[in-house]
C-alpha cells in the first residue's frame, strides 16, 4: 500500500527463484534436524519448570521485599520463557517431528488464556497466511488501528497510542479477543452462533482456571504473604505482556516494514508470498539472551519464511536468508531493541492523526503573475 514499491524492481522470474532458493534453506533445515535440537527443547522446559516451581517457592515468602523482588522477577522470566520460546513455538508445531506426545502441537497447553486450538487457528492459519493484508489480519490489534497513511482516518484513531498501551498491559487477553474475532462477532445476532458461543466459553474457562491458579490458590498457599503474593502474580503477568507485546510489534509494525491490500495477493505465488513475508516482517538485533527472550521472534523474517523450523536453528538461518536480502536488493529492516520499540511507537502515534495535507507548489510564472 506504499507509494513506492520496494519489490517493483524483480522480475515474476526472479520472485520464483527466489522462492525456490528459500525452499531450498527450509529443506536443508528439516533434513538436518536431530537429537541436538530435541535435547535443546526438553532443556529448555526443564529449566522453565524449574524457574517457575522454585519463583512460587519464594513467593511464599513475599512478604519480605527481597523475597518479593527475587520471586516477582524469576516467575517473570519463567511467564516470558512458557509463552515465547517455548508455548508459541511449540504450538507452531516446530517440535511435532520428534514425536514426544507431552511436545507436540495438538497435545500441548501454556501459560495463557487464550485457549492453544483457538490461537492455533487465529495464528497460525490466519496469520502467517495473511501476513499484514488490510482487513485479512488482524494480528497485534491491527483491527483496531490505522497501520497505513492510505487507510481512511477517522477521529477514533486518535486514541490508538491509548488503546495499543492498554492491549499491551493485558496482552494475552487481546489475544484471546482476536482468537475469537470479537469485532465482527459482537453482532447481536453473530452473537447467538452456536460455533462463536462454544469458542466463547472455551476462553471462559481457560481464563477462570489462569486467575484460579495465578490470583487465588497461590496466594492463599502464601498465608499471611498472601497480598504481596497476589501482587507478585500480577507484575510478573504484566511483565510478561509487556515484553512479549513489545516483541511483536518490533516484528511488525516498525517503519520500513510493509503492509498489503487484498487485491494483492490474488492468485499469489509460493515466490510471492514468500517475498510478502519479507517485506511484512522485521528483526531485532542483539545477544543470545536477547533472542532466547524473544522466543528467537528477534528474528521474526526467518519466522514467517518458516514458520514450522526449529526456533534454535533461526540464528544460522537468518545469515543465509539476509544474504538473500542483498542478491535481490532488498531492505533488511533490522534494530536494537530500544530502535525498533521508538519507531514502532512512533509508527502508533503518527498514524492516530490524519495524513499531511501536501503543500502545492505554485509555478514561478503563476508567483510572477499574483505578484504583478
Amino acid at each position: 500500500m506504499t507509494a513506492i514499491d520496494p519489490t517493483a524492481h524483480l522480475t515474476s522470474e526472479q520472485i520464483e527463484e527466489l522462492g525456490r532458493e528459500l525452499d531450498a534453506i527450509r529443506d536443508e533445515v528439516l533434513a538436518d534436524r536431530g537429537e541436538k535440537d530435541a535435547a535443546y527443547i526438553r532443556k529448555v522446559i526443564s529449566v522453565q519448570r524449574k524457574l517457575e516451581l522454585a519463583s512460587r517457592g519464594v513467593l511464599l515468602f513475599s512478604i519480605f521485599p527481597p523475597a518479593w523482588l527475587i520471586g516477582t522477577a524469576g516467575l517473570s522470566v519463567a511467564k516470558i520463557m512458557d509463552n515465547m520460546e517455548i508455548g508459541h513455538n511449540v504450538l507452531h508445531g516446530q517440535w511435532d517431528w520428534m514425536r514426544d506426545p507431552k511436545i507436540h502441537s495438538t497435545t500441548w497447553e501454556w501459560d495463557h488464556v487464550s485457549p492453544a486450538d483457538q490461537w492455533k487457528h487465529s495464528h497460525n492459519e490466519l496469520h502467517h497466511t495473511y501476513t499484514n493484508v488490510i482487513g485479512k489480519d488482524n494480528d497485534l490489534g491491527y483491527g483496531i488501528m490505522r497501520v497505513d497513511e492510505d487507510q481512511r482516518w477517522h477521529p477514533f484513531h486518535l486514541g490508538q497510542p491509548l488503546w495499543n498501551f492498554i492491549n499491551a498491559c493485558f496482552f494475552e487477553y487481546g489475544i484471546a479477543a482476536y482468537d475469537l474475532e470479537l469485532g465482527k462477532n459482537l453482532h447481536k445476532r453473530r452473537r447467538k452462533n452456536p460455533e462463536f458461543r462454544a469458542r466463547a466459553r472455551a476462553v471462559g474457562r481457560k481464563i477462570r482456571k489462569q486467575v484460579l491458579k495465578d490470583y487465588v490458590i497461590h496466594p492463599l498457599l502464601s498465608g499471611p504473604s498472601f497480598l504481596t503474593t497476589l501482587a507478585a502474580t500480577f507484575t510478573a503477568n504484566l511483565v510478561r505482556n509487556l515484553w512479549t507485546h513489545s516483541v511483536i510489534m518490533c516484528g511488525h509494525f516498525p517503519e520500513g516494514v510493509q503492509v498489503f491490500e487484498r487485491r494483492s495477493i490474488k492468485g499469489e505465488t509460493r515466490g510471492q508470498w514468500y517475498l510478502r513475508q519479507m517485506m511484512g516482517s522485521a528483526n531485532i538485533s542483539g545477544s543470545r539472551a536477547m533472542h532466547f527472550m524473544s522466543g528467537n521472534l528477534s528474528h521474526q523474517i526467518e519466522h514467517h519464511l518458516f514458520p514450522d523450523l526449529p526456533s534454535n536453528r533461526y540464528a544460522e538461518v537468518a545469515v543465509k536468508v539476509r544474504a538473500l536480502f542483498e542478491k535481490y536488493e532488498l531492505e533488511y529492516v533490522t534494530g536494537p531493541l530500544p530502535k525498533q520499540v521508538f519507531s514502532a511507537w512512533r509508527k502508533v502515534f503518527r498514524l492516530s492523526l490524519p495524513n499531511k495535507k501536501p503543500k502545492v507548489k505554485t509555478p514561478d510564472h503563476e508567483q510572477k503573475l499574483v505578484a504583478a
